[in-house]
């Protein structure tokens, strides 16, 4: 019996060990042109961001985006569980994010520091409006 619990402890270690690896490397290889809240439609000026998961949280940790002008956030194929469902309370922003596809899209009328967190407040970082 100890033979087997000790088994199965080492094949659960392996396997979460090679997951912490494999998505380090895929979370590295993200552009940084659509996680930092660049404009990519000049006529709408829509700032669009693009969060990931890094160490079982947002990445990146902190996002900078333009007041007064429309912000379209998802999440990647990366953010699971918990995670998905993203709130920002101060500015009335909650919302699970399903799908890739899924986005919110707000207009920050206000400049300053406000806290994104998924629904459990596990993950965490911060949206600073400029």
């Amino acid at each position: 019996m100890k033979n087997t619990t000790l088994g199965i402890i080492l094949i659960l270690t392996v396997i979460l060990t090679g997951y912490l690896i494999s998505s380090s490397d895929t979370i590295n290889s993200i552009g940084t042109n659509t996680i930092t809240g660049n404009v990519i439609n000049n006529n709408d000026l829509i700032q669009k961001v693009v969060l990931s998961e890094k160490d079982l949280n947002y990445y990146p940790q902190e996002i900078r985006v333009k007041a007064n002008q429309p912000v379209s956030l998802s999440l990647d194929d990366k953010v699971k569980g918990c995670l998905r469902s993203f709130t920002i309370r101060d500015l009335g922003i909650s919302k699970y994010l399903k799908a890739v596809t899924d986005t919110i899209e707000f207009t920050p009328t206000k400049k300053g520091t406000f806290v994104f967190s998924c629904s459990m407040g596990m993950g965490y970082g911060k949206l600073i409006v400029e």
